[in-house]
């Protein structure tokens, strides 16, 4: 039988939850600056200076601030659709990215849990009586436990427990004088959380005080 596997750090990628969000923003208002330079743009030009006045005054015609506005406005639009353009492709890229790490979130754990197969293997193979197939599926269920455990999953407290309908399923019951209120006396499936949450149920026996029998629910009775 081979030893029990070492321990590997988790380093399933976090994704970001508000990635769609942020890049919803970013495009609204990238699509709203090009809409302002296409305004612009479609205006009106200004009426050009009289040639005294421009004399004058000994600055540009209008017509040459015309023509420069519109290499302005040309070159801002060059750029605001480039960005655009850039951004597009970075949010292409960080969905795949997202999609990837969705994809192989369990590669780790799963690599773990593979050490446990090769036990199974070995003690399905192994010559042996029934003491020692005894032992080798006792180890592997400690390294399963202990996988288990590294992950951030927990058993569900229930036997001898007050019976709770949020983490406890009663699929029987019986009258028991010796409890006063409606408590686990027998577990026949054990429930699991990840980290704070319920993962399942622990499905449980309920014994109820005869006065309280009605009380526990979820179970008809045994």
């Amino acid at each position: 039988m081979a030893d029990e596997m070492n321990d590997h750090e988790d380093n399933t990628p976090e994704v970001s939850l508000d990635l769609d969000a942020q890049n919803d923003d970013l495009e609204a208002a990238m699509r709203d600056a090009v809409a302002a330079v296409e305004e612009v743009e479609s205006g009106k030009d200004p009426e050009p200076m009289s040639a005294a006045a421009n004399a004058a005054s000994n600055e540009p015609s209008g017509e040459e601030e015309v023509a420069k506005l519109r290499r302005e406005i040309a070159d801002l639009r060059d750029r605001s659709m480039r960005t655009l353009a850039d951004f597009d492709n970075f949010r292409k890229r960080s969905e795949r990215e997202r999609q990837e790490a969705r994809k192989y979130a369990l590669a780790e754990p799963m690599r773990e849990f593979l050490g446990i197969v090769d036990n199974l293997d070995l003690a399905l193979s192994a010559a042996g009586g029934a003491d020692d197939l005894k032992r080798g599926v006792e180890m592997i269920h400690r390294q399963m436990l202990d996988l288990l455990r590294r992950h951030g999953v927990k058993e569900v407290s229930a036997l001898n427990q007050p019976f709770d309908p949020a983490l406890h399923e009663a699929v029987s019951r019986e009258e028991d004088p010796s409890v006063t209120t409606p408590t686990v006396t027998g577990e026949m499936r054990r429930g699991y959380f990840i980290h704070d949450r319920l993962l399942r149920p622990a499905m449980v026996k309920v014994s109820v005080p005869a006065e309280a029998k009605k009380t526990a629910a979820g179970g008809d009775a045994g």
